[in-house]
């Protein structure tokens, strides 16, 4: 006896209509959760790791890129990436100053030297201790 399923016209509409209207629901089981999302996490770095390693181990990430192709990405990017951008750089504000505060003080409490002519010797020490601040402060956090 064979399984009998829907078209698949039929299932995607479906799965639009009830997906697309439950954010409501998505929202409340975020308030009201009782899991703790950072420690769940953090218990299953090893699964985690053991996962990404297979997963290179068997190529799947190149497959998974083949699979996909260029044309899926750029019509992702296009129809949701593109409409979502503003709102979720807005909605990051709070993290991306939190995040981006050390490196701006890290870097106004640089003392370089002046800037030379192009190509100057002492301009790529600009870069240098530059680069060393930043790397500094990104392996401490």
């Amino acid at each position: 006896m064979r399984i009998i399923v829907p078209d698949m016209a039929r299932t995607a509409a479906k799965w639009i209509r009830r997906a697309g209207s439950a954010g409501q629901e998505y929202s409340e089981g975020v308030e009201t959760t009782k899991a703790n999302w950072a420690e769940s996490t953090k218990a299953a770095a090893p699964s985690y790791a053991s996962g990404v390693q297979e997963a290179i181990s068997g190529g799947r990430f190149a497959k998974g890129v083949d699979q996909a192709g260029n044309a899926k990405w750029k019509r992702g990017a296009m129809e949701k990436g593109a409409v979502r951008f503003g709102p979720g750089v807005a909605a990051g504000e709070l993290d991306y100053s939190k995040g981006f505060a050390p490196y701006l003080a890290a870097l106004g409490s640089l003392d370089i030297p002046m800037k030379g002519p192009r190509g100057a010797e002492g301009n790529f020490q600009r870069s240098q201790l530059v680069g060393r601040a930043l790397n500094a402060l990104r392996v401490k956090r």
